[in-house]
């Protein structure tokens, strides 16, 4: 049995894929979440196999819940299930230990079938997206640095990310120009929309 963990801001959509993965048999939702701040707090108490993961999510960030979940209990796999299709946002969601990314619209049969292949330890990116991230703008940044660009690219100050991320503000205006410069861009917007591929 797959013990899964349900993680989207948007109740109908959680509230959907939850019932739709209750009519698998292998598949056991052991719980669901609307932030970042329960997710890390959920995948703790429950240790699910699978945490499906959106990006986009009040509070702390997908990426950066995903690292804490991570680094606390690496034998978790991390799904990520959104609706950016951007080579920045895979090559950084796999970075911080993602296994898998998919795209929100694929259909049921690819979401249990990445399911399957992240609790057996695999590695899935969904179709559609293989191509967009094999080159992708950032994609020799580091984990911290796409972490970085993901909070930048909400439009999060740079003490905002700061404290998100428990670093000094000094550490993050470094990590902010260092960003800049691997993407080629001049100012924070241009690296936000980098980001979203435009």
């Amino acid at each position: 049995m797959i013990r899964v963990l349900v993680v989207d801001d948007h109740p109908l959509f959680r509230d959907g894929l939850t019932g739709l993965l209750a009519t698998v048999p292998d598949v056991d939702v052991i719980g669901s979440a609307g932030d970042g701040d329960s997710a890390v707090r959920l995948a703790h108490e429950l240790t699910p196999d699978v945490v499906l993961m959106d990006l986009n999510l009040p509070g702390t960030p997908g990426l950066e819940a995903t690292r804490r979940i991570i680094a606390s209990a690496p034998e978790c796999g991390v799904l990520v299930l959104s609706m950016l299709a951007d080579g920045a946002s895979v090559t950084a969601a796999l970075r911080v230990g993602a296994r898998g990314y998919l795209l929100k619209e694929a259909g049921q049969e690819a979401v249990v079938a990445a399911l399957r292949t992240v609790a057996a330890g695999g590695q899935v990116i969904g179709a559609g997206l293989s191509t967009a991230c094999s080159t992708p703008p950032g994609a020799d940044l580091t984990a911290r640095e796409s972490e970085v660009l993901a909070l930048l690219s909400r439009g999060s100050s740079n003490t905002e990310i700061a404290r998100e991320l428990d670093l000094s503000l000094k550490t993050v205006q470094n990590h902010v120009s260092r960003v800049l410069a691997k993407l080629q861009v001049q100012d924070r917007t241009q690296a936000a929309l980098r980001m979203r591929g435009l």
